[in-house]
């Protein structure tokens, strides 16, 4: 590679890197904890559940105590369980029957509890689980603008990735045994970012290409609409299998009878292994009522394996089906790998564990990266208004990316303590104390005491986590083991042994400053001191 190529693509990889940094940083922080979304949920409801995706209750009972609080009559109804949690999304469609009242006409959408049945609405089931969930992909943000701006950030992140990989290519596998503690800063950030960066490039890929694929991929296949389809959407994306099928509304009443349980014990039992989590019922009531029952195969069963059967309800024939246990279509295919692939969840908690570490280590490459880009830039040629500004930037950059932590774990706490206040709360607290956080830290202007409170903050917060947990719900960690209450219990030790890990990073930095201070004391000229608090 001539110098010249190499100047450009250095240059690139750079500017790309500390470009898209602060939203980098977000999206694999609260990412990694979305590894634990469904752990979270459970643990802030007190809830435990079997790790299983299949609908488990009674759906004729839950359809009669629908009936009694709806109208379902000509509507289409959808029962999906998208996470191991006890309550399952129910969707109603507007009626088919154009006679209809005013109130049946209306959609609904509300959340059912698998064992009491009990409804609650998107605003009052949510948890911090899931706000920590949608953060990683900006969700907060009004849409579109927070999907695409993740789903950019992802793929500039991918652009960094690969100049980086062709900037160090002739000496990535020496660089990566390469490690200089003891040396000049840079030299030190430099190692630092290039080892931890090669030994997560195969997860960081992974998660670039599926995030943009996830967040942009309407963008993406726009043209493709114009092109092939000639604008027809609806086409379009039945072909790629997100559509659903019509069935033409009758206005005559089903007169057969019916059971939605013995539907989806009869495809359970004819594919062994299969966990149903969606059932779509169109025209409810009516002469042309359809059941849609979808699953996948159990993750220790088959890696991917979409299925899906339709109930003619008058004849009780299917009248279509997917099998889960013959190869799916290349299309289902490739969406299946990427959703796998993308949230980690089939390698049940060691996997999750290790994608929540990885994802740390991803944080640790950003944060490397902004100091190696600080610490270029110190040098005694470039001017000192140009330097100052540098400074400034790694400092907000840093003051924002590392408060997240203690200000994740105070939230974890508040959660516990306030039972119960919902989105606004959780918004509240989390935002405002980032904000505050931010500002005190960007204040302070000293990025060592940044990184070395944070993480002492974090840690110390982060231990009152499972206290908070035990003087709120009674679920201490004892109590917990005994009851088997594996997710709350999950989250406790969790919170322990990430805290533990924090204050020995927090001990081991600040024995470490301490040293370099005592052995360049006499080393650094007068007047041309570089503080290492503001460095490390």
């Amino acid at each position: 590679m001539s110098n010249r190529v190499y100047n450009i693509l250095f240059h690139l990889h750079t500017v790309s890197g500390i470009v898209i940094s602060v939203l980098l940083f977000v999206i694999f922080f609260a990412g990694s904890f979305s590894f634990f979304r469904d752990d979270i949920v459970n643990w802030e409801r007190g809830h435990t559940v079997e790790q299983t995706e299949r609908i488990d209750m009674d759906l004729d009972a839950a359809m009669d105590s629908l009936s009694q609080h709806y109208n379902l009559h000509g509507r289409d109804v959808s029962i999906s369980k998208h996470y191991l949690e006890r309550r399952i999304g129910v969707s109603l469609s507007a009626s088919h029957d154009s006679l209809a009242s005013g109130a049946d006409k209306a959609r609904a959408f509300f959340y059912l509890d698998m064992k009491t049945t009990e409804t609650a609405s998107y605003a009052s089931s949510y948890s911090l689980g899931e706000f920590l969930y949608r953060l990683h992909f900006m969700a907060q943000i009004p849409y579109p603008v927070g999907y695409y701006l993740s789903g950019f950030t992802a793929l500039f992140f991918l652009f960094a990735i690969i100049t980086g990989i062709l900037v160090h290519w002739d000496k990535i596998v020496s660089n990566f045994f390469l490690f200089r503690p003891w040396a000049k800063l840079k030299a030190m950030w430099t190692d630092a970012h290039t080892a931890l960066g090669t030994l997560g490039l195969p997860f960081q890929f992974v998660y670039a290409v599926t995030g943009a694929f996830f967040m942009i991929k309407a963008l993406l296949i726009a043209p493709s609409i114009f092109v092939l389809y000639d604008g027809d959407q609806k086409q379009f994306y039945a072909d790629l299998g997100y559509g659903e099928p019509t069935f033409e509304y009758s206005y005559q009443p089903l007169s057969s009878s019916f059971s939605f349980n013995d539907m989806v014990r009869e495809t359970s039992q004819d594919w062994a292994g299969f966990d149903v989590n969606h059932m779509h019922i169109f025209n409810y009531g009516d002469s042309t009522m359809h059941v849609a029952v979808e699953g996948e195969m159990n993750r220790n069963v088959k890696f991917t394996g979409p299925g899906k059967r339709i109930y003619q309800v008058a004849t009780g024939e299917v009248i279509e089906e997917q099998s889960p246990l013959v190869a799916a279509s290349y299309m289902d295919g490739v969406k299946n790998w990427l959703y796998r692939l993308h949230y980690g969840d089939y390698g049940g908690y060691a996997l999750r564990i290790v994608s929540f570490f990885l994802g740390i280590v991803s944080c640790f490459v950003i944060i490397s990266g902004i100091m190696i880009w600080l610490v270029a830039r110190k040098k005694q040629s470039i001017p000192e208004r140009k330097r100052k500004f540098n400074l400034w930037v790694a400092q907000i950059y840093m003051a924002i990316c590392l408060s997240m932590f203690p200000v994740t774990a105070f939230t974890f706490v508040a959660v516990k303590l306030f039972d119960g206040y919902g989105k606004p709360f959780i918004y509240s607290v989390y935002f405002l104390t980032w904000l505050f956080a931010s500002v005190l830290f960007i204040i302070k202007r000293d990025i060592g005491f940044t990184n070395k409170y944070c993480l002492l903050s974090g840690s110390l917060i982060g231990l009152l986590v499972p206290i908070a947990n035990g003087i709120s719900s009674g679920q201490w960690i004892w109590i917990s083991w005994r009851e088997g209450a594996d997710q709350v219990l999950f989250i406790d030790l969790f919170w322990i042994g990430l805290s533990a890990l924090a204050w020995l990073a927090y001990r081991n930095l600040n024995k470490k400053q301490g040293q370099n201070t005592e052995s360049n004391v006499t080393a650094i000229p007068e007047g041309k001191e570089e503080s290492v608090a503001e460095l490390v």
